[in-house]
This record gives structure tokens, C-alpha cells and sequence, in this order.
């Protein structure tokens, strides 16, 4: 670590991630340090994600607020929180299911909401440089020691700092390019990542259909052919306001492309969605000043476990560029969240130690893991599962191989045990019978996650137990990879 430095700790990155950890950096450090945030983007919109806005399914749970509000005393409201939900529903393919996916929980309006966090920041005297991007980490005998980048006139800067953050985005090139040797992985698998889109909308209700719109709920829906390999959602914002949209996988949409002999992208498909819902008619893209220039556009997302090591010397990650976006459904409010408040601790824990090591950082990934991470490889399973079957055999599995105990478990945030699909329950042999293939997978996939759930709660205590833990997931994993094939164009 710099004995002498511009800054304590510089956070590359000024959205939702960036900005919820330098907060809780400067509640736990009371303010004693000097914190710098760098947003590519103008004062005026700060924690825009990308060209077309703060492009985002807007959703979170009532849980993680209540985690930011215990833990560092921020308390979000209107107008940053837009609308209440009671919950998230799932429904099958055919419209006919639905299963409680998900408590409590609020749509945030992401336009207004970085400017609130600016300023939860800036009472512990955190500085921004905006209009600027950070390129590349600075280092020194195996430390990361600062940052340099570029400004928008083109003039380029050199920072230097004891701690330096990433929550520059999945595609961060401070990770992938990082001058010291350390145990982050640096580079995603692509079938790990979706392109999403999504429409801001304020509209006239045409009919009232629930599993179309519903303003008390959020919705999403199962189906291969409009959604392949992802998901839809509908997001009520108000009873007359949505974001609508979807998540694909790359090559999910290319199988599907080739075998319906169709040339669909993501804007399309996100296009014939909105068309066919029967509810949501009469629409425009709001223009007033919360909702102008967010109203429409298309990101990525990762949707694998976090990063198995999210700290190096003098460096972290977290947020999108640690990969926290949940596998099932890539909603990344929630982790950034506990992995920005957990993170801005330990930081604040570890320059009072004179120790920001990756052994004095270390306890990040064991607090993160233990308090939000640890189903997310079981998840990145049940992703994969989800994969290889058709719309048909969802149709038949959330009806008949789902009790209430899954549908309990799954509101908790755990994996569902599916027991209505073992061949061992007399009542359940008629169907089980009828979709065995469903059924046995769906059984290999709560084995498969209850071990690795197992596993993640063993997470080392330390450095020194990391590689072998790794190993041990990597042998779960890639099973899991092998059996898991998509479905393929004959299918």
C-alpha cells in the first residue's frame, strides 16, 4: 500500500454499485478519508449506464432496502423509489401457471435515483471527477496502486491511491487488464451474458388480464420462442406506466433463429412482445424530466455467480464488473446493494488496519457469500437447466412438480426441492411418468444445488484455503455444463 497518495480510495464507476459503496465507505470511515469517484458521465446525469439512459428492469426487494436502511442508515423514498409491488410472478409458457417468485419489493426510477446517492455520498465528503473514464489500474510490486485514464476533451489523468474500486461494468477493462498477478478472474464466458431491452411506457389499459399487466405485482414470463434461453418481464410503474422487456441469450436466440428459419434480433422480439400483450395499448414514451432520454435501450447483463474472488491487493470489484446480477433473472439492484455496503466496511475496516491486502480485503468475499452470494452458483445451474427444456415441458413442470413448500422456497430466495417429481412419491407416479426426463432432471438439479449451495458456505476464512475451494466448485460446475447441453435446432 502507498504510505503517500492522491486519494485514500478512488472508485472507477459513479452508478448504482460505485455510488452505494462509497456511501457506506464514508458512514464506516465517518468521513475521515479522501474519496474519489470518476463518472464518465456529465454532473447533470450521473450513473447513466449507457447512450440510450439508465437502461434497467428497475426492479428490487423490499429486503435489500431494508439491509441498506439497518446497515448504513440510508432510507430511500420517493421520487428515487417510483412504485410498490407485492411481489414477483413467474408464469409457465401457456400463461396457465404462476408462482410467487419473489416478496415485497419497489421500481426504482434509476434516472433520479443516482442523483439521491450523489449526494448520500457527498455528505462524507466524497469528491467526483465527471466526464471521465478510467482505463487502466496503475501498480507497483504487485499492488495496485491508482488509476489512469482519459476525460472527455481528450486529456488524460494518472491518480494515484491506496485503494482503488471497480464498478465500471461487466465489461470493465480495469479487471480484464490488470497489471498484478491475483486470483480475480478477468474474463467472462459469453453464453454467461444476455442482452436485454427494455420500453419506459405510460399507456391507456385495454383489457384487464393479470397475467398481462398487473399493477400490484411484477411479472415475468417463460418462453423459449420470444424469450429463448431468457426471460420477459412486465413492470408495473404505475397503474398506467411499465417497463416492458426482455433477456436473451446470444446463442439461445441464434438456435432459435435457425430453427424457425426467422431472423429475429432483441429489439424485434422486445417489439412483437409489446404487440402481443393484450393490456398495455395506447402507449408513449414519457418525456418529462424523470423519464426523458430513459425511455428506451438495450444492455448486457452476466448471469453466472459472482466472481469466485472479488479482491486483490489494493483492488476490488463489485456490482457488474464482479458479476453479481442474479443467474435467473440478471437483477443486479439487490447485489450491488449488499455487495456495495458490504465492500465499503470492509474498506473503511481495512485502511484503519493499514492493511488493504488481499488478505486485509479478504473479508468481503466471506461477508458477500454469506450474506447474498451463496445461492448464486445454484442458480447458475438452474439457468443452465432452464436451457435445455421446451416451453411444453415448463408448461408441465410448474404445474405438476411444483408444491407449495417450492413456491415458499423460492420467494425466500432458496432452490426449490421439487419432491412432487421424485418417482419415490406414490401420489406423484402418473405424472412423473408422463415427463420422466422433466422429472429426473429437475431432481439431479436440487442435488447438484444443494451441494454447491454446500459449498459456498464452506467459502474460505482466508486466502490460503482459496484454490482448492475453487477447484472443488469448478469439478460441480463443469458437470453440471456437460449435462446441461441447450436445446439443440432438431429439437
Amino acid at each position: 500500500m502507498l504510505s503517500k497518495a492522491d486519494y485514500d480510495v478512488v472508485i472507477a464507476g459513479g452508478g448504482m454499485a460505485g455510488l452505494i459503496t462509497a456511501a457506506s465507505f464514508g458512514y464506516h470511515s465517518k468521513g475521515k478519508h479522501r474519496v474519489l469517484v470518476i463518472d464518465r458521465n456529465r454532473e447533470s446525469e450521473p450513473g447513466r449506464k449507457t447512450n440510450n439512459g439508465w437502461t434497467c428492469g428497475d426492479a428490487t426487494s423490499k429486503r435489500s432496502l431494508d439491509y441498506l436502511a439497518d446497515h448504513i442508515g440510508i432510507r430511500y423514498g420517493p421520487p428515487e423509489l417510483e412504485h410498490p409491488v407485492q411481489g414477483v410472478y413467474v408464469y409457465s409458457p401457456d400463461r396457465k401457471t404462476k408462482v410467487l417468485f419473489e416478496g415485497e419489493g419497489y421500481l426504482f426510477n434509476r434516472k433520479l435515483a443516482p442523483r439521491r446517492q450523489v449526494n448520500d455520498a457527498k455528505k462524507y465528503g466524497t469528491e467526483f471527477m465527471y466526464e471521465a473514464t478510467a482505463e487502466r489500474l496503475l501498480s507497483q510490486d504487485g499492488w495496485v496502486t491508482g488509476v489512469s485514464g482519459r476525460r472527455s476533451d481528450g486529456s488524460t489523468f494518472s491518480i494515484t491511491a491506496k485503494m482503488v474500486i471497480d464498478a465500471t461494468g461487466a465489461s470493465s477493462t480495469l479487471r480484464r487488464f490488470m497489471p498484478i498477478p491475483s486470483m480475480i478472474e478477468k474474463e467472462i464466458d459469453p453464453d454467461d451474458v444476455v442482452g436485454t431491452g427494455r420500453y419506459i411506457l405510460d399507456f391507456e389499459p385495454a383489457a384487464e388480464r393479470k397475467e398481462f399487466f398487473d399493477p400490484d405485482y411484477c411479472i415475468i414470463h417463460l418462453d423459449q420462442f420470444i424469450a429463448p434461453a431468457g426471460y420477459a418481464w412486465v413492470f408495473p410503474k404505475g397503474k398506467k406506466k411499465v417497463n416492458i422487456g426482455l433477456g436473451v441469450s446470444h446463442s439461445g436466440l441464434g438456435r432459435r433463429n435457425r430453427r424457425f428459419n426467422l431472423n429475429d434480433n432483441l429489439q424485434s422480439l422486445i417489439d412483437k412482445y409489446l404487440a402481443d400483450n393484450p393490456v398495455i395499448k395506447g402507449y408513449a414514451q414519457p418525456s418529462d424530466d424523470a423519464n426523458a432520454g430513459n425511455t428506451k435501450g438495450n444492455w448486457q447483463v452476466p448471469v453466472r455467480r459472482h466472481n469466485d474472488c472479488m479482491v486483490a491487493n489494493g483492488f476490488a470489484v463489485v456490482g457488474d464488473s464482479a458479476w453479481m446480477p442474479r443467474p435467473i433473472d440478471a437483477g443486479g439492484i439487490s447485489p450491488s446493494i449488499y455487495g456495495g455496503t458490504i465492500l465499503g466496511q470492509v474498506v473503511a475496516g481495512a485502511l484503519e488496519a493499514g492493511d488493504v491486502s488481499e488478505a486485509g480485503l479478504w473479508k468481503y468475499n466471506v461477508e458477500y457469500m454469506n450474506t447474498h452470494g451463496y445461492p448464486m452458483a445454484s442458480f447458475e445451474v438452474l439457468r443452465r437447466y432452464l436451457q435445455t427444456v421446451t416451453d411444453d415441458q415448463i408448461n408441465y413442470g410448474m404445474k405438476y412438480f411444483l408444491s407449495e413448500e417450492d413456491v415458499n422456497a423460492i420467494t425466500e430466495r432458496k432452490h426449490p426441492e421439487f419432491n412432487q417429481a421424485r418417482f419415490m412419491n406414490p401420489a406423484m407416479w402418473f405424472r412423473v411418468l408422463g415427463e420422466l426426463s422433466l422429472a429426473r432432471g429437475l431432481r439431479y438439479t436440487v442435488k447438484k444445488s444443494s451441494a454447491l449451495v454446500e459449498i459456498n458456505l464452506a467459502y474460505p476464512e482466508s486466502p490460503k484455503g482459496f484454490v482448492e475451494w475453487q477447484k472443488r466448485l469448478g469439478r460441480e460446475l463443469a458437470e453440471t455444463v456437460e449435462k446441461f447441453k441447450p436445446l439443440d435446432v432438431a429439437n
